[in-house]
Order: structure tokens, then sequence, then C-alpha cells
């Protein structure tokens, strides 16, 4: 049996994907399964255990060049994916995105099960063949995990399987070392960067919350998350230390830095979803959207929103970013406070635990 995987972005979107991968590989252990997807978020799934291929796709590049007139390249780059795309019969394709261009994918797949959702949104649901209802009180991940309850799947646990390899690991912990972060100290890592506007929390309040993680807690601070040059504007208003990481991991590196720290501060972001997936407890700050569709998936993370009347609005612009500007330093770092007091009292149990046998 051939499947088909359309998942084509963001990282947190490929990210809730996962827990549905893993159930088709229970569900049909003999089956050859790709999954097609944008060069952004490429480096979570490709080498993926549960995977046979992996085929990327790279329309943003590709639009982009043709924008400034060069024609040759994404044209002859588009050929080869697309011949790629139909180089075998897929007796299911599974539509996760439910836009125009995953279904326009769907159908030159020349899948014989199309799936997909009930929707008419960029008139996706004209390309299935057949299709569920998307319940959109749900979080993500559990909706897209309809789709193998509906092929008759046992749904478990959700598993986020990232394949982070040995030489991830090593890099991360070369360059930790390198900056001069140990074991020893924990350390937050903070994620201040994401797509819209309307998510932005101000640098200057992630500057005076760093400032105190360290003055007052005793961590260490990494940014992450973004560029390093987007990074340098929270780092500079800063009066101590932090590791500025930006731009310098990919996303498996990422994946396993944040496993290693002790919480990740962050906005509505694909880091999010990333330390989330790697059981790393996340408090998110929250603005335009709605975390009980779309925040840190799982137990022990706090979100911070303002319950304002236009909130949650999914506007990329605003005139007040109100709900964000709102949220207080102080009330975000009490929720870092004692997450890291519930952290080290876990610890502190365990260790005397422990020392009593």
């Amino acid at each position: 049996m051939n499947i088909l995987i359309v998942k084509l972005s963001a990282i947190g979107d490929v990210i809730h994907t996962l827990p549905s991968l893993a159930e088709l590989r229970r569900h049909y252990p003999g089956a050859d399964i790709t999954w097609v997807v944008e060069e952004a978020a490429a480096d979570l799934i490709e080498g993926h255990p549960h995977l046979d291929r992996v085929i990327v796709s790279g329309r943003k590049r590709w639009i982009a060049e043709m924008k400034r007139g060069r024609l040759g390249g994404p044209l002859r780059e588009l050929r080869d994916f697309l011949r790629e795309l139909r180089a075998r019969p897929y007796d299911l394709v599974i539509d996760f995105h439910g836009l125009f261009k995953s279904a326009a994918l769907v159908r030159l797949s020349q899948g014989s099960q199309k799936l997909g959702y009930d929707s008419f949104q960029e008139l996706s649901g004209l390309f299935y063949n057949e299709k569920i209802p998307e319940d959109l009180k749900k979080h993500a991940v559990d909706r897209y995990l309809d789709f193998p309850r509906y092929l008759g799947a046992d749904v478990g646990t959700p598993e986020f399987l990232i394949p982070v390899t040995d030489d991830n690991r090593n890099r991360v912990e070369a360059v930790m070392s390198s900056e001069g972060i140990s074991e020893e100290r924990p350390f937050v890592a903070v994620s201040p960067g994401a797509l819209w506007e309307t998510k932005l929390w101000e640098d200057g309040k992630f500057a005076r919350l760093c400032d105190r993680m360290v003055e007052e807690l005793g961590v260490g601070v990494v940014l992450t998350g973004g560029g390093r040059k987007e990074l340098e504007g929270i780092r500079r208003r800063m009066q101590r230390r932090a590791v500025n990481l930006g731009g310098a991991t990919t996303l498996r590196e990422l994946a396993w830095l944040y496993r290693l720290a002790a919480l990740l501060v962050t906005t509505d972001s694909g880091p999010m979803h990333l330390a989330a997936a790697m059981g790393t407890p996340v408090v998110a700050l929250f603005g335009p959207t709605d975390p009980a569709r779309t925040g840190p998936y799982g137990e022990g993370h706090i979100v911070i929103r303002r319950g304002i009347y236009c909130s949650p609005c999914f506007l990329k612009h605003c005139d007040s970013l109100r709900c964000m500007k709102e949220i207080t330093v102080g009330e975000v770092f009490s929720a870092v406070a004692g997450r890291l007091e519930e952290r080290a009292s876990v610890k502190r149990q365990h260790k005397g635990e422990g020392n009593d046998l």
C-alpha cells in the first residue's frame, strides 16, 4: 500500500501532524509512506523512521526567484518535483492542510483515495473523493488524528517523534559548552519571534524579563527561534548576560536544545510547538490566536493571555495590539518562577526517594 501525506507547512503544523504519522504507521505497518512538505519544515521529518521518503517543495523560493525574473531554475525544479510526486501510484492520499495549494497536489498525485476535510476553504473540498468533518473546536493535534481514526486506527496517546541524531546532540552540546552553558546551571530558552506582528511582545519587556530571570532566579538565558540580528535588539537592552543562538541551529538541533532547557518562554510560534513536542515545559504568550486550538500540546504548560472582547481575532495586523501589550513582565516572571520551583521540587523529591533506597 502506498500512502501520501500532504502537510506542507508551517513548523507547528508539521509537528502537530507527527502523531497522525505514527498512527498511520501502526495501522499500516507494511505501507510505503511518503510525505510532501515545504523546505522550511523539511528538517523535522527527513530521515524519520516512520517514513519511506520525503518530497520537498521549494514553492516559496520558486515564487520569489520567478518574481526576480529568474525562471529557468525554478521551472526545472518544479518539473522535477512534479515528476517525483507522480512517480508512484498512491492508494491513499491524505490532505492534512486543507488549502488550495495542498489540495492541488492531492489532485496532481492521482491517488485513488483522496481524503480531506469536508470544507470549502479555498475550494479545497472540490479536490477530494472522500471527506471527514473538521471540528475546529479541537486542538490541531486531535483534529488531525481524526484521519487515522476514520481509517480504523485505534488511536492512543499522541507520539511526537522528531528524528534527532547523535550529530545533532553533539553539535548542540558543543555550542553550549563554547558559550559557557553547563548542566550544573539550569537555563531558560526564550523565543520572542513570530510570523504575525500581532503575536509579538515588546523587545523591552523580553529584555526586562530575561534580566529578572538571571538576577532573581539564577538561571542562564538563551535567545532562540529567530535570526541573530533579530534577537540582538533584546540582548542589547539587557543589563545581564544572555546567549544569542538565533539562526545558529537547525530545527532538529533546536529541538535538542529545548530538550535540555528547563523551560521555554515564547510567543505563539513554531518553537513553542517544538519545545512541547520534546517534553519541555512552555510559558506561552497568546494574543490574537486561540490556545485551545493551537496552544502548546500536553501537560505542564502555562498560557498567558488577555481575555479581552476581541480575542481571539486571528488578525495578522491590528492598530492597537492591546491583547499582547497588556501582558506584563511581572505576570510572565511569576509564571516562570512558579514553574521552575515545581521542577526543582520534583527533582528534590526524586533525589530524596533515591537516598531512601
